[in-house]
């Protein structure tokens, strides 16, 4: 079982920044991709970033490559989401998700790949 628990959302006026923060369960961390995944008012979750176990592979949205970057420390078992030049368009509650590692370098980037969930963090872009 892995437990994630976001943190870092807010208000934020348009062209600024925020990082969010991902703590996952001691045990498990180390041998899962992590992913960020959004979901915006009547819209459907959709995937953002996703980083390998080894952090050697990332992957991105077309809508953020440029602004946003995904990273981990597995030493603090916490994933990231540098988000720069920010959008009210980027308005959505973010959720970061795990799933095993077939291997060190994948990172799946569809949604039922993975299996466990945080409660989501709300991101507030204001135009």
């Amino acid at each position: 079982q892995v437990q994630l628990v976001e943190s870092g959302g807010g208000l934020v006026q348009t062209g600024g920044s925020l990082r969010l923060s991902c703590l996952a369960s001691k045990r498990s961390f180390g041998i899962y991709a992590m992913g960020w995944f959004r979901q915006a008012p009547g819209k459907e979750r959709e995937f953002v970033a996703a980083i390998s176990w080894s952090g050697g592979t990332t992957h991105y949205a077309d809508s953020v490559k440029g602004r946003f970057t995904i990273s981990r420390d597995n030493a603090k078992n916490t994933v990231y989401l540098q988000m720069n030049n920010l959008k009210p368009e980027d308005t959505a509650v973010y959720s970061c998700a795990a799933h095993p590692a077939r291997s060190i370098e994948f990172a799946a980037t569809q949604r039922p790949d993975y299996g466990y969930w945080g409660q989501g963090t709300q991101v507030t872009v204001s135009s």
